[in-house]
């Protein structure tokens, strides 16, 4: 068995050996090093540009994680993640121009001094001399939209005496549009009705940034970060609704509103003390906003109509202090202990009013409703790492993190509850193009603190109650990681995962007390016991320089996800509501060769599990595939011009929503289908550099 698991496993990573570019770095003690000479024929304007061509390297986010703790992110600047949530390490490198690189580490996270770090890590090195900048302008065209011409960034860098400083201001609108019909059927599949509908979404969002770095001839160091960025959502649905035999019989309007601003300011301060060296970690973040959701209809006949409004406004605070003691031991070991402290509050206020169109819409009774929601949570850890043999490394980290809740309204209460968690990582190097990474973990979930606080969905009527007593999951996870490095022929990268998930976060049925006492069954966000995922991801570079097709390359990457957890409501096993299923991306380029010209086009197609309601079931799948192509040229007067077509296959978005009485333990009601379809996309992009 275990021989034939081997021969499989060798013969995948075979199959997979695909070519690569010949950008292949140089193998040195730090690492595979590439250096910005290597990306000449990209004609790079920004470090990101450079670094997403490093064959086989794909950037791993640190979205949703839960402080600073453990290390999400597998980019580093100058060897130091980026003290900041709101702004990521590859933000920072799209506002540095391409000239401020120095070069580019590819290492293993087990090597590094930085807990929750495996696989491959980039470090990107970058100087600063002077002053440069980088800029983009975009314009966005879809069918039955405006344009969209106000897609921007513009970024400035440089150095004064030991301050290396950033600024930066992006603008990035986002249009949204999809029209088409949904058939409404009863149980039995009899139509009872259909409808005619067309959705439009405009967003806009600006943020400005600033960064700032003190790094004198000395120990010390110091970073500040701040930003601050505004949103405005503006969403309409318009549906045409009519009898089997085609009669029209009504109209209704959806429209969604939100105004938001956020801020954040965070830094470290790092200096030796004693035997090792200590950094100082702070950061405050704030977020404000605004929703409004209207919904109007008629009957055709005038006999009937409404004109609902929820109105929500949030506050949300989050504050982090932490604290970082880093050190040397023997045996090329690395020691460090870590405390962080947070403060989270949100704030939420709701009313509900409703009326007809002839009248204006009044507040419902008992409808006024506010929370207040306030986490305070401790974290402590010890990290440890050494080189058990020159061709094998371990990573140990164990803590555990204390957290106190607590909540007014209604049923206000105060919990608190301690949660074990940490990882244990090998880095194995089999020999010089194979490596192995195996890891244990037990992470703890972010809790959302949304999830306390009730939601009405005035378009679908599929309303959330806000639920006290949810508490974060908390996933025992083992991963493998084999990372196979071809030479000239490329590289690919196989993960396989198993989780075993306690306290899953699910929609649940839970007992709602009101202000007078009485009590119901409402669907709200909660805790299942358990929960199990598993799966495999695939990724690598296929590049066809060996072969003789010069400057042609395929990026590829396949995921696949099972999971299974019992369904609150029914007893049954199913997959997690929402969860990923699988997910294929396919991107080629080719860069002409004795030209200024580029072109390519990518394949991309996700599918995901349906989602479970209490008395409903919902699924969304796009088909066929998601596809674009695009032409570039890299010298328009020493401009970078695109252009992106997308939406080569007429995709459309498909939509069934099963509705039960009373529950999903009952009879089918009713059925909602419907197909829209989005049309194709243009998108024009000049940028340069100063």
């Amino acid at each position: 068995m275990k021989r034939a698991f081997v021969l499989g496993l060798s013969l995948c990573l075979s199959l997979t050996a695909i070519a690569q570019t010949t950008i292949t770095g140089e193998t040195t003690e730090e690492g595979q090093v590439y250096v910005p000479a290597d990306f000449e024929r990209f004609a790079p304007r920004t470090a990101l540009d450079l670094l997403v061509q490093i064959p086989g390297f794909s950037i791993r986010g640190g979205g949703g994680q839960r402080g600073f703790g453990q290390a999400q992110e597998n980019v580093l600047i100058n060897g130091k993640r980026i003290t900041a949530k709101t702004t990521s390490a590859t933000d920072v490198l799209q506002q540095l121009s391409a000239e401020n690189v120095v070069r580019i580490v590819i290492v293993e996270g087990a090597d590094l001094d930085i807990p929750g770090l495996t696989g491959q890590v980039a470090n990107v090195i970058t100087t600063a001399e002077g002053t440069s900048g980088t800029w983009n302008y975009r314009q966005r065209y879809r069918e039955n939209l405006r344009p969209a011409y106000d897609g921007f960034e513009i970024s400035v860098n440089g150095a004064t005496g030991d301050v290396k400083w950033r600024a930066s201001l992006n603008s990035d609108p986002g249009r949204g549009a999809n029209a088409g019909r949904e058939n409404i059927t009863d149980g039995d599949g009899n139509l009872i009705q259909f409808r005619e509908e067309d959705f439009t979404s405009h967003r806009a969002r600006v943020v400005g940034e600033v960064g700032l770095v003190w790094d004198p001839e000395d120990s010390r160091e110091a970073s500040l970060n701040a930003s601050y960025g505004i949103r405005e959502v503006d969403d309409e649905e318009f549906s045409n609704r009519f009898a089997p035999d085609g009669t029209e019989t009504s109209r209704a309007i959806f429209t969604f509103a939100e105004d938001e601003w956020e801020s954040e300011v965070s830094g470290d301060f790092a200096f030796d003390l004693g035997p090792g060296r200590l950094k100082l970690i702070g950061l405050q973040r704030n977020e404000d906003s605004a929703f409004t959701e209207n919904f109007k209809f008629g009957a055709s006949d005038g006999s009937t109509s409404g004109d609902s409004i929820f109105l929500q406004s949030i506050y949300e605070n989050e504050s982090i202090l932490r604290g970082e003691y880093s050190w040397n031991g023997s045996n090329e070991s690395d020691w460090q202990v870590s405390l962080e402290g947070v403060y989270n509050l949100l704030e939420s206020d709701e009313q509900l009013l409703s009326g007809d169109l002839t009248t204006a819409p009044v507040l419902v009774p008992d409808s006024i409703d506010g929370i207040e929601v306030e986490e305070i949570r401790s974290e402590a850890f010890l990290t440890h790492s050494r080189q058990l043999k020159p061709d094998l490394r371990l990573q140990a980290s164990l803590g555990a993190e204390y957290s106190e809740v607590t909540s007014d309204g209604v049923n206000a209460q105060t919990r608190s509850f301690t949660r074990p968690k940490g990882s244990l990582a090998l880095l194995w190097e089999v020999r010089e193009n194979l490596t192995v990474n195996t890891e244990l973990s037990r992470s703890v979930g972010q809790l959302s603190l949304f999830d306390f606080v009730p939601s009405v969905d005035l378009d679908d009527g599929l309303n959330q109650s806000g639920n006290i007593d949810i508490v974060p999951a908390q996933t025992t996870r083992l991963e493998m990681q084999f990372e196979r490095d071809y030479g000239k022929w490329g590289n690919t990268t196989l993960t396989l995962y198993g989780e075993q998930i306690d306290d899953i976060v699910d929609r649940i049925p839970i007992t709602f007390t009101d202000a007078g006492g009485n009590t119901s069954i409402r669907e709200a966000r909660g805790n299942l016991d358990s929960a199990t995922r598993y799966g495999f991801d695939l990724a690598g570079t296929f590049l066809f320089d060996a072969i003789g097709w010069k400057g042609a390359q395929l990026d590829y990457e396949f995921d696949y996800r099972k999971s299974e957890v019992e369904d609150p409501l029914t007893g049954d096993t199913r997959r997690i509501s929402g969860d990923k299923i699988r997910f294929i991306d396919l991107e080629f380029r080719q860069d002409i060769e004795g030209t200024d010209w580029a072109y390519g086009w990518e394949i991309e197609n996700y599918y995901e599990s349906a989602v479970f309601r209490l008395n409903a079931t919902s699924a969304f799948e796009s088909v066929p595939p998601f596809a674009s192509v695009f032409v570039e040229h890299k010298d328009i007067y020493g401009l970078t011009g695109r252009v992106i077509l997308g939406n080569l296959f007429d995709q459309d978005d498909n939509f069934t929503r099963q509705r039960f009485s009373p529950d999903r333990n009952g009879d089918l009601v009713q059925v909602e289908d419907r197909s829209r379809n989005f049309g194709p996309i243009l998108v024009m992009r000049l940028s340069g550099s100063f």
